[in-house]
């Protein structure tokens, strides 16, 4: 079995936190122990993880940030024009390239044939030193597009799934700045069809999510969205999203953040009150809501403003993803089912949208 993350900000904490990707979160730890400083949480994420973990394709985003986000006080990055998220984007983007150029258990996947050649390095007889991690690219809030024709540049860089909003952008309300879908945004969505990219509504506001469901014609998922019956609030999906995604053949993956699994939970409550159970807990709910084990998956957003200590008791890097599919055999899955969720879901929709 091999797992698929559709969420990881990897560049992003690089650029901002000095978080070196090619190092264990064990090591980014004792490195921000000794510096008498642990920002962004409790480091859980790192190549050496990833591969031990057999995690073998990550969604790996572009995230610019906007200056007036509280993410952290030590910001570093930040825009607040249009020029300035296209080259924090930039930035980031060019952070991916030296990782795949640098790093041979690494690589970028653009491609139908770049992603059989990951999968490939996963099939049975192969080693850990033939293992292989793939980054697929995804834009989080499209701000760093100027124009909806501008697409086509990031096309030609690797993007293949574009979220139209974080929080607010010029494309779409989001997550703490409610609003639908701009006139810019409906042709910001026209310009992804003629791409076939794949569309993610994590982050966006009913009234967006509602009408990109409806008016984009090609895949879609929700990179990192949980079902608002463990936590109603406004960036988890209501279940008649959830019913909509999967009409649309489209997949949900789970945050593993223990606040949108756990209503009960607050930030330095210790990790026993959100146990692994949860987790199969949320994945069996959504299973159970649409009818099939085909439209949930795994969207960690592992250090994406959260820790390892803010995460579900029995995971403490990815390493441990795959312990949910053990809980999961656990809980009655069959193994095809498990295979779906802990990977082959995303794979499903990645497939559709990728060029040969």
């Amino acid at each position: 079995m091999i797992v698929v993350d559709a969420h990881q900000d990897i560049a992003y904490n690089a650029l901002q936190y000095g978080r070196d990707y090619t190092r264990s979160a064990w090591a980014t730890r004792q490195q921000e122990a000794a510096a008498g400083r642990t920002p962004g949480g409790l480091a859980a994420n790192g190549l050496p993880d990833a591969l031990l973990g057999r995690l073998a394709v990550v969604f790996a985003t572009l995230f610019a940030e906007p200056d007036w986000a509280p993410f952290t006080a030590e910001k570093k990055l930040g825009y607040s024009t249009p020029e300035q998220a296209y080259r924090q984007a930039l930035r980031q983007w060019d952070y991916y390239q030296r990782l795949a150029d640098e790093h041979p258990q690494l690589a970028l996947i653009r491609t139908q044939g770049e992603l059989d050649a990951v999968l490939a390095s996963w099939a049975p007889g192969t080693t850990l030193a033939d293992h292989r991690v793939g980054l697929v690219l995804l834009m989080e809030g499209a701000d760093p597009i100027l124009e909806p024709r501008q697409v086509e540049e990031w096309v030609e860089r690797g993007v293949r799934i574009i979220g139209p909003a974080w929080s607010e952008t010029r494309y779409a309300g989001g997550t703490g700045r409610p609003g639908p879908l701009t006139p810019l945004g409906r042709e910001l969505l026209d310009a992804m069809a003629g791409f076939n990219l794949i569309l993610d509504i994590s982050h966006m506001t009913e009234d967006g999510l509602l009408e990109a469901l409806d008016r984009y014609p090609g895949p879609v998922i929700a990179s990192h969205s949980n079902p608002a019956a463990f936590w109603d609030n406004h960036r988890n999906l209501a279940d008649h999203h959830i019913l909509r995604l999967a009409e649309r053949d489209g997949v949900m993956g789970v945050v593993l953040y223990n606040r949108f699994m756990n209503s009960a939970w607050h930030p330095g409550a210790p990790k026993s009150e959100t146990p692994l159970q949860r987790v199969v807990e949320v994945i069996d709910y959504v299973c159970q809501l649409t009818g099939s084990a085909a439209h949930v998956g795994i969207g960690t957003d592992v250090d994406g403003g959260f820790g390892a200590d803010e995460m579900p008791d029995g995971i403490d890097t990815v390493t441990d993803l795959l312990q949910i599919g053990e809980a999961l055999r656990a809980r009655g899955f069959s193994p095809e089912d498990v295979e779906a969720i802990m990977g082959g879901n995303f794979l499903r929709v990645l497939r559709r949208a990728l060029p040969v």
